[in-house]
C-alpha cells in the first residue's frame, strides 16, 4: 500500500513509520492484496489533541477513518481500526450482493473478435425435421445440388424409394448418405 503523510505541526520518526506501514499492510490485504492502493494520512495537533484522518479511494468509494486522542499513535490506530471496519463492510457487501453481467461495449466486442482462442465452446444443438410436411421427392443429384447452398446436411424424400434420406457433408468435403 502506498502511503502519503501530511503532517501539520507533527513529524513521525522512521521507526514509527515502519510500525504504521505494517498496520497499513493489513488494511491493504483487506481491500485487495493484488492491487496497489493509495492511502492519504493527515495528522494534525490542536490544543494537545492529536487528530488523524486516513483516506483511501477504493473503486471510486472513499473510505475515511477519523481518530483523535491526546496520544498521536492512539489517534492513528483508532483511525486505522475505523478504516478496517469500513473495508470489511465494503468487501462483504461486494461479496454478498448478486451481480449481473454488464452489457458488452463495442471495444470489448472488437477485442473478443480479435482473439480467436477466446471463443467459448458451443454446446451442440439438435434440429428436428418435420417429416409430415408435404415435400417434393428428390433424386440424389438434386440433393447434391441443394447441398451447394452452404448446408451441412439435408433431409429429403427419395424420389425412387419414397423413403426419407439424409445427406451429410463430411469435414473432408465428401458426403455421407443415410437412407431410412
Amino acid at each position: 500500500m502506498k502511503i502519503t503523510y501530511t503532517g501539520r505541526q507533527v513529524e513521525l520518526t522512521p521507526a514509527q513509520l515502519k510500525k504504521l506501514e505494517a498496520r497499513f499492510a493489513k488494511v491493504g490485504k483487506l481491500l485487495d492484496g493484488r492491487r496497489e492502493w493509495e492511502a492519504h494520512v493527515i495528522l494534525s495537533l490542536e490544543r494537545h489533541l492529536h487528530e488523524a484522518e486516513i483516506t483511501v479511494n477504493y473503486f471510486n468509494h472513499p473510505l475515511v477513518g477519523l481518530g483523535s486522542d491526546s496520544d498521536l499513535f492512539t489517534a492513528i490506530h483508532s483511525a486505522i481500526e475505523r478504516l478496517e471496519k469500513q473495508a470489511v463492510k465494503h468487501r462483504s457487501k461486494w461479496r454478498d450482493v448478486k451481480r449481473v453481467p454488464r452489457k458488452e461495449s463495442e471495444a470489448d466486442k472488437e477485442a473478443r473478435v480479435a482473439e480467436p482462442e477466446a471463443v467459448p465452446a458451443v454446446e451442440p444443438r439438435v434440429y428436428r425435421v418435420n417429416h409430415h410436411q408435404k415435400q417434393k421427392p428428390m433424386t440424389l443429384e438434386e440433393a447434391l445440388l441443394e447441398m451447394d447452398k452452404n448446408r451441412d446436411y439435408l433431409v429429403y424424400r427419395d424420389a425412387g424409394t419414397d423413403r426419407t434420406s439424409v445427406l451429410v457433408r463430411r469435414r473432408d468435403g465428401n458426403f455421407d448418405l443415410v437412407e431410412g
